[in-house]
């Protein structure tokens, strides 16, 4: 039998606000029919957890691509990681300093490829609500405080021009829970 890898397939955009519906539960079929095993899905925001033999991420996130467009009818930008990658990620704790209360929401963006923005780092919205802490050559951290008095900025219309479209965003609670 040969060796395995854990994967994390984060797909982009889909389940939101009822468009591009994709049903974990036909997802984690898909990928299972695809000879991944050990498939996992987290949440409807298109996480999922599976095992492969093949070790080249390029040529999983292609299949898998072209697997979700056969079968659900539209593309689905999808990113690839390792588990190893997210839990350290995790053990590397990004958001040191930043004092959490019920209004913080803790960001991990991940990156396709490696970012040529030139936006200066650490980065602050004109009102103050939103951060980039950091951006490495696989994420971006940052920090939104969501007021009562003030509405949200589009934090996805700031990390688009900047980083481009084929990125996308999870709570930083979903990566805890991805590697849990």
């Amino acid at each position: 039998m040969q060796k395995t890898t854990r994967f994390v397939a984060l797909l982009r955009g889909i389940n939101v606000g009822g468009n591009k519906k994709v049903p974990m539960a036909d997802l984690r079929k898909m990928l299972e029919r695809m000879k991944f095993t050990n498939v996992k899905t987290l949440l409807a925001s298109g996480n999922v957890l599976f095992d492969s033999e093949e070790t080249e991420r390029k040529k999983l996130k292609k299949i898998i691509e072209e697997q979700l467009e056969e079968t659900f009818g539209f593309p689905v930008p999808t990113l690839i990681r390792t588990l190893a990658e997210l839990e350290k990620l995790k053990k590397s704790d990004l958001f040191q300093g930043i004092r959490v209360t019920p209004e913080t929401r803790l960001y991990v963006t991940f990156l396709s490829e490696k970012s040529t923005s030139t936006l200066k780092i650490p980065y602050v919205s004109p009102d103050g609500n939103y951060k980039i802490l950091r951006v490495s050559d696989t994420e971006i951290c940052s920090v939104l405080t969501v007021t009562k008095n003030h509405g949200s900025i589009d934090v996805m219309s700031i990390l688009e021009r900047e980083f481009g479209r084929q990125i996308t965003t999870r709570n930083w609670n979903t990566v805890w829970k991805l590697v849990a």
